[in-house]
């Protein structure tokens, strides 16, 4: 850069200059800001439509800079050592800011830092990478601004972007850190508040405006901007956290209720959410309550699947604290908070992750493993160590930031087999020539293993479809390591079980046995989620066969059945009450379910889950033996024709627990059961009760085994089985 009647020294070298002025600078914190030279030192600043920029040494008068064109700004000083000094910048119309000079700090990543980013190992990156609110104390008082960061390791240049600059990446040019690919600035006089992006500079010429990845707030769909936030909630749920932290979750009552915030009722915000949904879950009765995806998604229809703000809340439903203030009004009332977590695959949008730096980063680079075509997007490149710890350290994130108790981690089945939903020709095998995602593999082991050294009481739970081995096994063991499993088999022959009409259920009745075979093979979770209710596969309640009354029948005997079988559980939504129509993420509820024509039929519904709830959290039998063989015991298992079912469940305290199902369509009035126990069995709950809006059948309060041997048994009892309908019975100490 040549300017007249100023000294060569003062001057930009014109192959930094070429670089500046594209943006393809690595250091141009070796251009501007204070430098040493020979008779001196130099100071240096671009300041893009001032029209005067002064500098403000510490103890002098402020002095002005002389213009070199532009927009860059020199002064010459007489001192060889480093000076504390600041702008004073005087823009058209007069308007003055005084402000530090961001290119004279030091990086705000360490070498420790560098260090575990090139390993893979950065356990807090929220704290180092995006955007952060610092404060510097300096002899000229203390320095407020935002340090931005971001991983581009392929990127020719980089530059911070917003209102703050104009939106001109020339103006803010970021510097890179050695070989990391970190690219990093501090910008004073930026605050909370602020909206800005990324304009990555590629090799090829192009420029990349891209929102930040490690973004802690975005705004609101559709806009795609990232926006520096800083938090000053206060946490009030020390004791729900010390708590959670020392429970067995193994051994205790799970009762889990699947929300999407946005359609519970529709336009609710976090605020509103924590009084309304709070109460309400505490009214049902529920332990948990499970968030489909929050993390910032730009098209709603993907339910939250498709996430381009891994460490971002949505901002349609409120500010990060909001959503701060909702997961701790649940922990207040002793509610966990488990949230959907996506880090299978992640959308093509071209502001967002995909190409991020202009070459495949965050995706494999090969088709075959980079991307799932039936979904539209990309695959995460699970063997690239800065990949896998953007992750792992997502998941810390969500936990330590919003306190949440556990990640239920979507579409694991798509991670584990490099074939999944893939034709011959369109994937790679491993290494041993298998199908195996060894490095997805490796990746979720990490996950948990990392999850749950941090947190041991918080949950990592699968989505897990196929019968790969050892998913809830622990890592020291070669198993995946997750808490718990979605047990997606149960759910599919259960639905399809009930979904037939009660005369052709005998020739299906191993589809309601079957899941005995497998069911301590993993530790389960039984759902009956958002999936099972959309894309035409109808309501629960337009599943049930029959006229409403059958149907409602029909839905409270499957329900109180999955109450009482082995495993946790998990309801979506409009389920409690069998809603009537499919979900839609676009439209609140139907809440009307409740109060117009056949309203006793939903409302009985919802009471029968209410009163299970409440009750299941008072029976051992039913929870503290879920995952091990001996807390279940068949009563009757094989009477196809009537549609009987009967088993056991032992508590770990001694404690008996009798299910009867009556699956078929006609009552059984004396029907006898062999037991291995004897004495006085207490009805605890009836689902043909007329409080449901059942048949109102007068079943005996207390029966009594005798000691008459039944079905290889030494004792049996002879009860009244209603049609279409389930009865626990508690066996009195």
């Amino acid at each position: 850069m040549n300017s007249p009647n100023v000294p060569e020294r003062l001057l930009i070298a014109d192959g930094d200059w070429q670089l500046l002025s594209t943006c393809r600078h690595h250091d141009p914190h070796g251009v501007y800001g204070w430098h040493h030279t020979e008779s001196g030192s130099v100071v240096r600043t671009r300041q893009i439509g001032a029209e005067r920029v002064q500098l403000h040494v510490e103890g002098r008068e402020p002095v002005d800079m002389q213009p070199i064109g532009d927009d860059v700004y020199v002064a010459a000083l007489p001192d060889t050592n480093s000076v504390a000094y600041e702008l004073i910048i005087t823009w058209s119309g007069g308007a003055t800011v005084t402000r530090a000079d961001g290119y004279c700090f030091l990086p705000t990543l360490g070498e420790t830092d560098i260090h575990l980013i090139n390993e893979g190992r950065h356990e807090r990156l929220w704290e180092v990478l995006g955007a952060r609110v610092r404060r510097y104390d300096t002899v000229l008082g203390t320095v407020i601004g935002t340090s931005f960061a971001v991983w581009a390791p392929n990127a020719a240049g980089v530059a911070v972007i917003g209102d703050f600059n104009g939106w001109n990446p020339s103006q803010t040019p970021m510097r890179a850190l050695g070989s990391s690919g970190v690219w990093e600035v501090f910008v004073p006089g930026v605050y909370a508040g602020e909206v800005y992006k990324f304009a990555i500079h590629t090799h090829d010429g192009t420029r990349l405006d891209k929102a930040d990845p490690m973004a802690r707030l975005t705004e609101a769909p559709p806009a795609t901007g990232s926006i520096v936030a800083e938090s000053d909630y206060r946490w009030r749920d020390s004791g729900w956290l010390e708590q959670r932290d020392s429970t067995d979750w193994d051994a205790s009552p799970m009762s889990i209720y699947e929300v999407h915030l946005g359609s519970w009722k529709y336009g609710l915000s976090y605020a509103e959410l924590a009084d309304e949904l709070v109460d309400y879950v505490v009214d049902m009765g529920y332990t948990h309550v499970e968030f489909m995806p929050v993390a910032e998604h730009p098209f709603g229809g993907s339910w939250g699947y498709q996430v381009t703000g891994y460490y971002a809340p949505s901002s349609r439903w409120g500010t990060a604290d909001e959503f701060r203030a909702l997961v701790d009004a649940f922990h207040a009332r002793g509610i966990g908070v488990l949230v959907d977590w996506v880090p299978a695959h992640f959308p093509k949008d071209e502001w967002a992750l995909a190409r991020f730096d202009g070459s495949a980063l965050y995706e494999h680079p090969d088709w075959r493993r980079g991307e799932q075509l039936d979904w539209g997007t990309c695959v995460f490149d699970f063997g690239r160590p800065e990949v896998r710890n953007f992750l792992v350290a997502n998941a810390l994130y969500w936990l330590e930031e919003f306190h949440i108790d556990g990640l239920r981690v979507d579409a694991v089945a798509s991670m584990l087999y490099l074939d999944y939903s893939r034709k011959e020709g369109e994937w790679l095998p491993n290494i041993h020539g298998g199908r195996e995602h060894l490095e997805a593999v490796q990746f979720l082991q990490e996950m948990n293993a990392t999850v749950h050294r941090h947190h041991p009481g918080a949950l990592t739970i699968a989505e897990e479809s196929t019968s790969w081995p050892g998913v809830t096994a622990p890592t020291t063991e070669g198993g995946l390591g997750f808490s718990m499993k979605w047990n997606m088999g149960w759910m599919n022959d259960t639905l399809r079980y009930f979904g037939e009409d009660p005369i052709n259920r005998s020739w299906h009745h191993n589809e309601i046995t079957f899941s005995l075979v497998y069911a301590f093979s993993e530790k389960f979770i039984l759902p009956i989620s958002h999936d099972e209710v959309v894309h035409g596969k109808g309501s629960l309640w337009e599943r049930m066969p029959g006229d409403s009354w059958n149907k409602a029948a029909g839905a409270r005997t499957l329900l109180a059945y999955m109450w009482a079988h082995p495993g946790k559980q998990l309801l979506f939504q409009g389920l409690e009450w069998a809603q009537t129509s499919e979900w839609s993420e676009s439209r609140s509820l139907d809440w009307g379910n409740l109060f117009g024509w056949e309203g006793e039929y939903h409302t009985g519904v919802r009471d029968l889950v209410r009163d299970m709830n409440h009750r299941y959290v008072d029976e051992p039998a039913l929870y503290t033996r879920d995952f091990t063989g001996d807390g279940f015991d068949w009563v009757k298992a094989d009477d196809a024709e009537n549609n009987i079912l009967a088993f056991l469940r032992h508590g770990a305290g001694g404690e008996e627990l009798l299910c009867v199902s009556n699956l078929g369509g006609t009552s059984q009035l004396s029907y006898t059961f062999g037991l291995p126990v004897g004495g006085d069995w207490e009805l605890v709950l009836n689902t043909d009760s007329a409080d449901y809006a059942g048949a109102g059948n007068d079943l005996s309060a207390v029966v009594h085994a005798d000691d008459y041997g039944w079905d290889g048994k030494p004792h049996s009892v002879t009860l009244h089985v209603p049609a279409m309908s389930t009865q626990w019975y508690r066996l009195r100490g």
